[in-house]
C-alpha cells in the first residue's frame, strides 16, 4: 500500500502545482481569454452533457484503432520475415529506412489526393506513421536472438516451423511490445493533427472548431488534456501486455 502511495503521491502533488499556478497566472493576469482551470471543467461537462465530446473521442479512438491494426497485420508478419531471411531485409530494409524518416504530416497532401476527405485519409495517415516502428522493433529483435538458442534447437533436431513459433517469436515479442508503444503514441499524434486539417469529428478538428466558434479556449484546452489523458491510457494498456508470462522475463529487474 505504502508502494503504491509513492508511486501515485508525487506525480498527483506535481499536477496540483501545475493546476495552482496556471489558475495563480490567469487570475494574475486577469486574461480575458485564456480560461481558468475551473472554466475548462465546466466546458468538458458542458461537451459530454450534449453528447458531443464522446462522439469526437469515440471518432479519433476508431481511425486509431483501425490504422494501428492495419500497421500490425502488416508490419509485424514482415518485420519477422525480415528479421529471419537475409534477403529480404538486404532487399527492403533501405527502402524501409528511407521512407522513416518522412514526417507523417508530410503525406496529408497526398492522402487527401488518393482517397478525399473522410476517415480513409487519416487511418491511411495512421498506418504509414505506426507500421515502421513495429517492422524496425521486430527485424531488430529477430537480429538480437541469442544465437545459442537457434542452435540448441537445431541440435535437438526441431524443425524450422516449429523453431519459428516456439522459439523466434516469444524472443522477439519484448521488441514488438515497445514497437507498439512507439507505433501507437505516433498514431496518436497523427490522427490528432489528420482531424485538424481534413476532418469534422475527432478531438483535432474539436480543437480547430473550438478556436474558430467563438474563441472557446475552454474547450480547446479541454480538448489538449484529453488528448494527453487517452494517450497515457493507450500507452499504459499497451504496457500490460509486459506482464503476459511469455515476455516478462524481459523486464524482470
Amino acid at each position: 500500500m505504502n508502494l503504491r502511495l509513492n508511486r501515485i503521491l508525487p506525480p498527483l502533488a506535481v499536477i496540483a502545482l501545475v493546476i495552482a499556478a496556471w489558475w495563480g497566472i490567469v487570475v494574475y493576469t486577469e486574461s480575458p481569454i485564456f480560461p481558468t482551470p475551473w472554466a475548462v471543467v465546466t466546458g468538458t461537462l458542458e461537451l459530454a452533457q450534449d453528447g458531443t465530446l464522446w462522439e469526437h473521442i469515440t471518432a479519433s479512438l476508431m481511425r486509431v484503432g483501425i490504422g494501428f491494426g492495419l500497421a500490425m497485420l502488416v508490419g509485424i508478419p514482415l518485420g519477422l520475415w525480415m528479421g529471419w531471411v537475409d534477403a529480404a531485409y538486404r532487399t527492403f530494409n533501405p527502402i524501409f529506412q528511407m521512407l522513416r524518416p518522412i514526417s507523417p504530416i508530410a503525406w496529408i497532401p497526398l492522402a487527401i489526393l488518393w482517397f478525399g476527405v473522410g476517415d480513409i485519409s487519416p487511418i491511411f495517415l495512421i498506418f504509414i506513421s505506426s507500421v515502421f516502428p513495429l517492422i524496425v522493433q521486430t527485424t531488430s529483435g529477430v537480429h538480437t536472438i541469442d544465437r545459442r538458442y537457434l542452435r540448441a534447437a537445431t541440435n535437438f533436431g526441431v524443425s524450422r516451423a516449429v523453431m519459428f513459433r516456439r522459439v523466434v517469436i516469444p524472443a522477439v515479442l519484448p521488441e514488438i511490445i515497445i514497437g507498439m508503444r512507439i507505433g501507437i503514441g505516433v498514431a496518436w499524434l497523427v490522427v490528432v493533427a489528420a482531424e485538424m486539417i481534413a476532418l469534422r469529428s475527432g478531438l483535432g478538428y474539436l480543437i480547430m472548431d473550438s478556436r474558430n466558434a467563438g474563441n472557446r479556449y475552454d474547450l480547446v484546452i479541454a480538448s489538449m488534456i484529453l488528448i494527453g489523458v487517452i494517450g497515457l491510457m493507450l500507452d499504459g494498456a499497451t504496457r500490460l501486455l509486459e506482464k503476459l508470462k511469455t515476455v516478462r522475463w524481459r523486464y524482470v529487474r
